[in-house]
């Protein structure tokens, strides 16, 4: 056979080894919708990866849903690590959950790539954090949003660590700017009935309402307010503003536009974003989920996390965590929120902060964005609070 005949030869392929990781999201429960968005996004990620011929290892995902419920994060992170040999767990959106299972990962020598935006005041040798620090999306909406409107804020929220840390962050933004918190009012998570909440809301009248309820506590709060609207001018006609740091483009349609219109949300990536990486993200995302589905922040984080796994694999060699982690420090991802590196100081991404008004359409309008992306800072030791 001569060189010219050679290509048509079958190709042989080298056999790959197989690295097992371990999948931790809620895809059923009361923000089961949230958790498949993630698993879209590592999941893609990971078929990427194993048709990359350049690399010598597969990923083989060992997917689990706890299905919301805490115990079970616990009892399929312990088999993962101790039964499966997982050394990577890509998962967790809550940050009771992340919580929970932290001291068995730390325990087993583990890594969890952890996707979700959280609270901060953490940092972790066993987390890599690809989620939004209270600097990256909590601070830069309340800048924004005491430039437009009076500093008075009515905080509602699910009853965990999540909302009571964001609420405690605001509190203190607020009071350093002269401002106050009207009122902090939380519900059990996966709680429904929020008549109560928003009549209080009807009662004093803030001018901004800052929502970190989760999954279905949130969509009965959006839902029951628009069935509101029409026999209460103030929900219509004087609308106080409406924030959230969780809604994106797949609660909008689940909820639906009208009941949204107008609220401002702060995010690190939007399906809207305008650049090549975010428009082949989404090409490829329609093509495995179908023309119906939209990308997400949650999936988009989720997806970085199986790349910069990969990555870390492969310049180091091995899936030990301690050399994953060396290698991908300094790493610039060319993500499709721009690009991103994990900050070897707090193991937690830079990324660019971005603000969105959902409109009548249902899409985010971006309003802001930074010039650069931002270096995390999860204790908030650095950031100035009392920035007017």
């Amino acid at each position: 056979m001569s060189a010219k005949e050679a290509p048509f030869a079958p190709r042989e392929r080298r056999c790959k080894s197989t690295i097992p990781v371990g999948i931790l999201y809620s895809v059923s429960g009361h923000y089961g919708s949230i958790g498949r968005e993630m698993l879209n996004g590592i999941m893609l990620a990971i078929e990427e990866v194993n048709a990359d011929d350049s690399l010598d290892f597969s990923l083989a995902p060992i997917v689990c849903d706890p299905g919301c419920q805490l115990e079970n994060y616990y009892r399929y992170c312990r088999d993962l690590l101790h039964s499966h040999g997982v050394k990577h767990i890509v998962g967790c959106y809550t940050s009771a959950s992340r919580k929970l299972i932290l001291p068995l990962v730390e325990g087993a020598n583990a890594l969890l790539w952890h996707t979700a935006r959280y609270e901060g005041f953490e940092s972790s040798d066993h987390v890599m954090y690809l989620g939004a620090a209270p600097n990256q999306h909590v601070l830069p909406m309340l800048d924004y949003v005491f430039a437009h409107y009076p500093r008075e804020v009515y905080h509602v929220g699910s009853n965990y660590i999540w909302s009571e840390e964001i609420d405690r962050i605001t509190r203190e933004t607020v009071e350093a700017r002269g401002g106050k918190m009207i009122a902090s009012e939380f519900l059990p998570l996966g709680e429904t009935d929020v008549l109560p909440i928003i009549q209080d809301i009807l009662a004093r009248r803030p001018p901004v309402i800052l929502i970190t309820l989760v999954g279905i506590s949130a969509y009965r709060f959006f839902q029951l307010w628009k069935t509101m609207m029409p026999e209460h001018p103030f929900l219509r006609e004087a609308a106080p503003a409406r924030l959230s740091l969780t809604l994106c483009e797949r609660e909008v349609a689940m909820i639906g536009a009208e009941a949204l219109e107008g609220c401002l949300v702060s995010a690190v990536y939007f399906h809207s974003i305008a650049n090549a990486q975010n428009e082949q993200f989404v090409a490829r995302y329609h093509q495995r989920f179908g023309e119906q589905a939209t990308t997400t922040v949650d999936a988009e984080a989720a997806w970085m996390s199986g790349h910069f796994l990969a990555r870390g694999i492969q310049a180091s060699g091995s899936d030990d965590p301690a050399l994953v982690k060396e290698a991908i420090y300094g790493y610039d991802l060319d993500a499709p929120n721009g690009v991103t590196r994990i900050n070897r100081e707090n193991n937690h991404a830079s990324l660019t902060p971005r603000l969105a008004r959902i409109g009548a359409d249902g899409q985010f309008h971006l309003l802001w964005q930074a010039a650069s992306p931002v270096t995390p800072d999860p204790w908030l030791t650095w950031s100035d609070l009392s920035r007017q």
